[in-house]
């Protein structure tokens, strides 16, 4: 590997202390950046003979603190193994590295008629990696579903240095799925190298729409009928007046601003199929009192919308300096419930809050915007994240829709398992990894006398809320 690509100056390990979770950091002893799988297994080989912990990292763009090494040590970045290994058009399948960035898959697919479906607002700058270790969504996530649907094969460093492979290019399998089982685990079970990924041809006619509503009822009620009246759209998208506004200031998209929500949808397939979804949606839409509609006229148009989305939460910059984001996944009955609770704990704790989120899933992602340099701010924005997600999990959700686990929602997994549910987990982590190397401390809540109290970790998620540490 060479002393080039191994980092041990404070100046250097400085860029490696947090993720795109601003509130958690932690600087490892030491980085690594290997550039082959047999490189990375002597780096963990290594960690393993001397009881050293280890850490996994793509672009830094997770949001759960995930990539963080909580207890130090090695930390193994994974942005240059970055080649697109094989486009096999035949047989649908990208064969890949880890650090090869989302979007530029695609931008090597664009000749192919095909093209990688998730697609996550961090696109333009997360890694495959990343995607795979947090079971990435997206916006298209609705009709193509997450990151899980689109792995057939997987190279993994498992936590003794030995490299393994599973799966192939098809789906046919035996025995246990161990591919499901790693595709989210957050790094805690080994370290992913490469992956094998299915292809989905385009579709031949893609049209995005826009729809206002003077009220959120309005707009939850529209996407609970868009989903039971059998539409399956491939993005179907809320952003609350506020967002709205942010988006406008920083890419003049043109928005309406005298709504209180706004949905963009996309319907696609063939021209038939189409044009008779777009017969259905407009109705829906009717009915449920939309103020305006309108359509992209032009696929310029529709890849600006999309693009407007996925810049959102960088939108909000112009009113914060920082943003504390949830990622939760309730009910779609219940989003004009949860959306009025999360704007009264806003109103209470005197705190903004950007609701931008993929509706046909039910997947929220509240942005709850900050300055980091206002203590008293920090604490307001702490107590009202965990408000949200009492609200949440109260309504029937779960903790993440995408984004993971990590350090930031440890301490809640007492909420949503038991004990015993929690055991389970535990047993199979110690199953690959005995040794409790691989990204430590991550996932499960870490009770106090479990010895791991000496950390300096700065963390203001882990002294809120309770002692558990």
């Amino acid at each position: 590997m060479g002393h080039r690509f191994v980092l041990d100056g404070p100046e250097e390990l400085i860029a490696y202390e947090c993720d795109a979770c601003l509130l958690i950091k932690n600087a490892p002893e030491i980085v690594v950046l290997p550039k082959t799988t047999q490189e990375v297994s002597q780096v963990v080989s290594f960690c393993h003979t001397h009881k050293i912990p280890f850490t996994a990292r793509g672009a830094g763009t997770g949001l759960s603190g995930g990539a963080l090494p909580l207890k130090g040590g090695v930390l193994i970045s994974l942005n240059r193994m970055d080649q697109i290994l094989e486009i096999d058009t035949e047989n649908h399948t990208a064969t890949v590295e880890v650090g090869v960035v989302n979007a530029h898959l695609n931008q090597a697919l664009e000749a192919t008629g095909l093209f990688y479906a998730p697609d996550p607002s961090s696109q333009s700058a997360c890694t495959l990696g990343g995607n795979i270790a947090e079971n990435a969504g997206g916006i298209h996530c609705i009709k193509y579903g997450v990151t899980t649907d689109h792995i057939l094969a997987l190279e993994v460093v498992l936590p003794d240095g030995k490299i393994t492979r599973l799966g192939g290019k098809t789906r046919s399998s035996h025995g246990l799925n161990l591919i499901g089982l790693l595709v989210g685990s957050e790094g805690t079970l080994g370290i992913i190298t490469q992956a094998t990924v299915q292809l989905t041809p385009k579709p031949t006619e893609i049209r995005a729409y826009l729809a206002t509503f003077s009220t959120i009822e309005s707009a939850g009620n529209a996407v609970s009928q868009i989903i039971a009246s059998g539409l399956i759209p491939s993005a179907l998208e809320f952003m609350d007046a506020f967002t709205v506004k942010a988006v406008n200031q920083a890419y003049d998209i043109g928005f309406p601003e005298d709504s209180e929500a706004v949905l963009l949808i996309e319907l696609d397939g063939t021209l038939h199929v189409v044009l008779d979804q777009e017969d259905r949606l407009m109705a829906i839409l009717s009915e449920n009192n939309a103020q305006q509609t309108r359509s992209a006229q032009t696929a310029e148009d529709r890849q600006a919308i999309w693009a407007a989305r996925k810049g959102a939460v960088a939108a909000y910059g112009r009113f914060q300096p920082a943003f504390y984001l949830h990622d939760t996944v309730i009910p779609r009955s219940e989003l004009t419930s949860v959306l009025k609770k999360i704007l009264a704990i806003g109103k209470k704790h005197q705190i903004l809050i950007g609701n931008v989120f993929h509706a046909g899933d039910g997947n929220l992602h509240p942005n709850i915007l900050f300055d980091p340099d206002d203590a008293d701010m920090l604490q307001r924005i702490l107590k009202g994240g965990e408000e949200i997600l009492d609200v949440c999990l109260q309504a029937g959700g779960v903790l993440s829709g995408e984004h993971g686990i990590g350090i930031e929602k440890s301490k809640y997994m007492s909420r949503l398992f038991s004990e015993a549910d929690l055991n389970k987990m535990k047993q199979i982590k110690a199953a690959f990894d005995p040794q409790q190397l691989s990204n430590p401390l991550k996932i499960f809540p870490i009770r106090a006398g479990c010895g791991e109290t000496h950390l300096s970790i700065s963390n203001p998620l882990l002294t809120t809320g309770g002692a558990w540490i």
